[in-house]
């Protein structure tokens, strides 16, 4: 289960603080077993500063707890506060991620589902999307979804999610497909061979909808096994 720690302090010092933090980071690289954090200041209290540190569980927590560079740090940190710092242990309950959501949600109604329209609801009215198969490599949604309704029902594919990554307002996808070549393709008539290949994207998203993405796809290989390139 996901660790959170949150080390509440009151400092008029948060530049020595911070590069107080920066000393950590360097100190405990190759040791540490955290894996994310934040630190934010207070909006009407500029000497109140929050730091929000994530781990895989609480056991790993304590190994950071007792690395001695850990504890080095913790002193000075005390040093540089006006009161001693407070912390509160979280057991994480839930980690809704909304920006992996709409992109999950796009692989399973637009892609394997194979409803391009579902992606009127998930996208914003500017959407631009980025792919180097495509007419072009800047198109907006409407020509989006004319372009990928052919090639959806060229292959009918299936994407697997692979592995997703998020961060800020963008998440990056890698993903494996598979499909059977029953449609025309790019002036190429059904052969029924079937396919496999992988992919990338990126989304960027705002709003919780997706305002931009950039593909790309293993169009050499998925080629080749049409038969239209040597292997």
């Amino acid at each position: 289960m996901t660790f959170v720690q949150v080390i509440d302090c009151t400092t008029s010092r948060v530049d020595e603080l911070n590069q107080l933090m920066d000393s950590w980071v360097e100190a405990t690289r190759g040791k540490r077993t955290a894996t994310h954090s934040i630190v934010g200041r207070d909006r009407a209290d500029s000497t109140h500063v929050v730091e929000i540190v994530e781990f895989p569980s609480y056991e790993e927590a304590m190994k950071n707890s007792h690395l001695p560079e850990t504890d080095r740090i913790f002193r000075e940190m005390v040093a540089l506060c006006d009161r001693e710092p407070s912390f509160t242990d979280l057991d994480v309950v839930r980690d809704e991620q909304l920006n992996k959501a709409v992109a999950r949600s796009f692989f399973d109604d637009v892609i394997n589902a194979g409803n391009v329209d579902a992606a009127d609801a998930m996208c914003t009215a500017d959407y631009r999307e980025h792919d180097p198969s495509l007419s072009s490599y800047d198109i907006g949604l409407e020509q989006a979804k004319v372009e990928n309704r052919e090639i959806m029902a060229a292959f009918e594919p299936v994407a697997t999610i692979e592995s997703m990554v998020a961060e800020g307002d963008t998440v990056c996808v890698r993903a494996s497909f598979k499909g059977r070549h029953t449609g025309t393709y790019q002036g190429m008539e059904a052969t029924g061979r079937e396919v496999t290949g992988t992919a990338h994207v990126t989304f960027r998203c705002t709003g919780g909808k997706i305002a931009e993405s950039w593909w790309n796809f293993d169009d050499l290989g998925l080629m080749k096994q049409l038969g239209a390139m040597e292997g």
